[in-house]
Formats: C-alpha cells, structure tokens, sequence
C-alpha cells in the first residue's frame, strides 16, 4: 500500500492514515527509563510540582516544566535525564555539564541526572530560583529613552576626557 516515511519520527504512515507524532506524552517518554532514572525523574517532578501553580506537558521529546515561561525541561535519555534550567546568571558547579545565554536576560545550564539521590541541594535549589525567577525573566524590564539618554551622554563624556 503506497504511502511515506514520516521525516520527524522515522515511521512509515500508510496514505489516508492519521498521525500525529508531536502529540506526546510524559508517559511515553518515561516509558523506557530504568528503575533508577524513573526513580529520579519522579522526585524531580513532585519536587518542581511541590513550588506552586505552573504548567507540566510533554513537547516532542522533553518535559516542560512553565510559569509564564518555560523555566526548566526534562529530556528523558537511555542512560541520564538530561535536565536544562533557565537562570538569570550561569551556573559554575561540578554537576554543571554546559551553561551558556539563551537570550539578553537567560542562561540555560545542563545538568545530567543518573540517580534519585542527585536530585538534592544545589540542583533543587537552582529549579526553585528558576521557578521563582521565571516570571521577571520572561519580561525583562525595557529601556527607556531617559536612560538610553543617559547611556549617550556617558559615553561622550568618557571619549571627551580622553581626547
């Protein structure tokens, strides 16, 4: 029967046939986990869920934990659950993996979880600041004329004293 390979998931879709494969669920890509990263991945999400109100959905093939913005993700991996957090500073710490800006006011930082017992201080310390910090970062305060005025005029003032 005549039909295609669809290019984001690798399967075979027979013509006339539904499919959907951006509709996923944090099921289905728990579903494969080990006996100790499901352990982990537990407690990372009662801990997150434990902070207040915020939204938790599956999306392609990471668990988004959000307020008014995502403010940490959960990639499921066979060996590690790789765990990204948006801060308003880089992280520098041994469970750090890469920690880079994502946009003028974020960084995100990597972290790889292995065990249950990992998720402990500082990694949730760093989601809660995350999860309390997500909403000044997703709207970052702008600029006014009056201090891009400023701005200016500072910078005159440094080149004139020295020329």
């Amino acid at each position: 029967m005549p039909g295609r390979e669809c290019y984001h998931c690798k399967q075979w879709v027979e013509d006339g046939e539904a499919h959907d494969c951006w509709t996923t669920t944090e099921a289905a890509l728990t579903a494969d986990l080990s006996e100790d990263l499901r352990d982990a991945w537990e407690r990372l999400r009662e801990t997150a869920a434990e902070f207040g109100d915020q939204r938790i959905y599956a999306s392609h093939n990471s668990i988004m934990f959000s307020r008014k913005s995502c403010y940490f993700f959960v990639r499921p991996k066979k060996s590690f659950l790789e765990v990204c957090v948006f801060l308003g500073r880089p992280l520098k710490a041994p469970q750090v993996r890469r920690s880079a800006p994502s946009s003028k006011s974020k960084f995100f930082s990597i972290i790889q979880i292995r065990h249950r017992d990992e998720v402990e201080a500082p990694v949730t310390e760093w989601i809660r600041e995350a999860y309390e910090q997500s909403a000044s970062l997703a709207n970052p305060p702008k600029k006014t004329k009056r201090s891009t005025a400023r701005a200016r005029k500072t910078k005159r003032t440094k080149r004139a004293k020295r020329n």
